[in-house]
């Protein structure tokens, strides 16, 4: 969460651990743009590519908060990795609906050590207005989405920054910022409004791949 944590972690605040390979698409990520470090989680969205957060190079934006990563290597797929499916462009999430988040972050709002399993966490997607009032000019409803605990508890909070929100096994959001203190609600980038750039970004880096191994072959 950009606000929350500077060097681009998360937390999981009353979460629990997540069964073993039964989120075969998420990826923890160690980005070093300069002398700075920043841990993040991402997911496999192509055998090539992760998407995660914009934030997590050490750009504090909240506004088209995603990235997507391309990998020296093809990833393996197996039973333990795995792709995780996108939205389809402009698909909207109704809210009420429940979804889930999960990263290796922060278990307390005080500093201390991450979490070395991963941990996850069940929320509500919650209407836009809620986080509008939350957060004022900084919430953008047409690419961002509002989700927490209706209820206000503070154990329903985000998981690592750049990681999904899973909405009935697709990835709807990208955890992206969210208060200090850990209570709801949080802001996740909406992936649906950007399927066409994805799909774009990822055919353009294809394309090249292919072309530059044409030329040294």
């Amino acid at each position: 969460m950009a606000i929350l944590e500077q060097d681009g972690g998360g937390e999981i605040i009353g979460g629990k651990k997540a069964k073993p390979h039964s989120r075969p698409y998420m990826a923890y990520l160690e980005i070093r743009p300069g002398d700075k470090r920043f841990l993040c989680g991402g997911f496999l969205v192509a055998e090539n590519f992760v998407l995660t957060a914009a934030h997590c190079n050490g750009e504090d934006t909240c506004n088209n908060d995603i990235m997507l990563l391309q990998l020296a290597h093809q990833a393996r797929l197996s039973d333990q990795v795995q792709l995780i499916p996108l939205p389809c462009y402009g698909n909207k999430v109704i809210p009420g609906s429940v979804c889930s988040v999960a990263g290796w972050g922060h278990m307390s709002v005080s500093p201390g050590n991450t979490s070395d399993v991963l941990m996850e966490v069940v929320l509500e997607v919650m209407e836009d207005k809620v986080c509008s009032r939350h957060f004022n000019n900084q919430y953008k409803p047409g690419t961002m989405l509002c989700a927490g605990d209706q209820r206000g508890r503070k154990s329903s909070f985000q998981g690592d920054s750049g990681g999904p929100l899973v909405c009935g096994r697709v990835a709807q959001g990208i955890v992206s910022f969210g208060p200090n203190d850990a209570s709801p609600p949080e802001v996740y980038t909406r992936v649906s409004q950007f399927i066409p750039w994805i799909k774009a970004t990822i055919g353009k880096l294809q394309t090249w791949d292919l072309l530059e191994f044409s030329l040294h072959a």
